[in-house]
């Protein structure tokens, strides 16, 4: 399975408006493209861990979008809907971190994803 993993944090000035519009695209992008599997959403908690403060104000939201593969986010990326978001999403964004991993369920493999490429 592949995750699109999407951290970011939207401009503070962002009216009502642009904000309802970033999320139709976003909605209709999902919905429309069929090689998504599964989104996930969140939003930044804080439990007082240490790490937190090595991790600064950046994103305070996470998006993941799951394939069965890298032909399906090809699909996706390419997707008129995706580009019209993307389009929304920069023009949103103060702070945006995008990044494709390769995912399994459980531990096994672990090591091999820590070999060198």
């Amino acid at each position: 399975m592949i995750s699109h993993v999407v951290l970011f944090r939207a401009k503070s000035n962002l009216s009502h408006d642009e904000r309802e519009s970033l999320v139709s695209a976003f909605e209709h992008a999902v919905q429309r493209i069929p090689t998504v599997r599964a989104v996930r959403l969140g939003r930044k908690v804080s439990v007082g861990a240490d790490y937190e403060q090595r991790s600064g104000e950046g994103a305070d939201v996470l998006i993941a979008i799951d394939f069965d593969d890298v032909a399906g986010l090809r699909t996706y990326l390419e997707h008129p809907a995706h580009v019209e978001l993307g389009e929304r999403f920069n023009r949103a964004s103060s702070t945006a971190l995008v990044f494709d991993f390769e995912v399994k369920e459980g531990t096994s493999g672990i090591l091999g994803f820590l070999q060198p490429e």
